[in-house]
């Protein structure tokens, strides 16, 4: 009787285990077959249907950042104020009106020049040259260009002779003779109307010759300084400088000076910056009757 007893439990314990609990079977967890574990380890519990497994963490990227755009808008910087006053011994700094007006030293030359003038041509731009008479006399065709898109032209001597205002009034007067000269041998009938010093270095008697000669006396108010790698760079260096000070510094009416001479930076500038100008002024040629 005992015997028959402890069979009786033995087999209603074993049928227990083999018939389903009464909580349902998970319906996923029935149709997947888990991974087989190794001696050391478990098998992972199925994962509940109602949490979704965490996402994989992003792959890092090898690639290196790129550079921030050139920021054009410089609104900020911009006084609105019209520009005011006159340069050394009185020179002109100022267009007399709210425009802008871009004037471009020490040329004309066959490289960089017509670069300049492709520019402005595409931007509907004008502007003004300071001719060296040398200069012009060895490269007509460009003067001609100048003179055919609506340019003006301003005397700036025959060679850039730095001390030139020192030699006297004769010696002025025939230098700037012989500028105004070579230039109308190629445009017979070019308005010459202003006349600016070699470097800025004005003299009393270099305002009277000019004057005498119907010239006004023209200076700058905003200084690029494009000519001054030695201090700016060149490349990429150079042209950030000339953009970042035609941006804090232009304001409605000033004369804004750069160099067309062997300046390539000065032409990858005005790339950025003749749409910024012409957004914000009105960019002219000086009236080819003077101010």
């Amino acid at each position: 009787m005992r015997k028959l007893t402890v069979l009786l439990a033995v087999l209603l314990s074993a049928g227990c285990a083999a018939h389903p609990s009464s909580t349902p079977a998970n319906p996923i967890a029935r149709h997947v077959t888990p991974p087989s574990a190794t001696p050391s380890e478990s098998p992972s519990p199925s994962p509940s249907p109602s949490v979704s497994p965490a996402p994989p963490p992003p792959k890092p990227t090898t690639a290196p950042p790129k550079p921030a755009p050139l920021d054009c808008s410089g609104t900020a910087s911009i006084d609105r104020s019209q520009a005011t006053g006159s340069g050394p011994l009185g020179t002109t700094t100022v267009t007399g009106s709210d425009a802008v007006a871009l004037t471009f030293d020490d040329g004309p030359e066959p490289g960089n020049t017509p670069k300049i003038l492709d520019l402005l041509k595409q931007c509907g731009v004008k502007a003004t040259f300071c001719l060296e008479g040398a200069k012009a006399a060895a490269y007509p065709s460009v003067v001609r260009r100048i003179a055919a898109e609506g340019h003006t032209f301003c005397n700036h001597t025959w060679r850039h002779i730095r001390q030139l205002g020192t030699y006297g009034t004769q010696a002025i007067r025939e230098d700037l003779t012989a500028t105004n000269d070579a230039i109308r041998a190629i445009v017979p009938d070019a308005r010459i109307s202003y006349f600016r010093a070699p470097s800025g270095a004005w003299t009393e008697d270099y305002i009277t010759v000019a004057r005498e000669m119907g010239m006004t006396p023209l200076h700058w108010y905003v200084d690029t300084r494009d000519w001054e790698s030695s201090v700016w760079g060149k490349g990429q260096p150079m042209v950030d400088h000339i953009v970042s000070i035609v941006h804090a510094e232009t304001r409605p009416g000033v004369v804004i000076l750069n160099h067309d001479y062997n300046k390539p930076d000065t032409t990858a500038a005005y790339l950025i910056l003749l749409p910024w100008l012409k957004a914000r002024f009105k960019l002219i040629a000086l009236p080819p009757q003077g101010i």
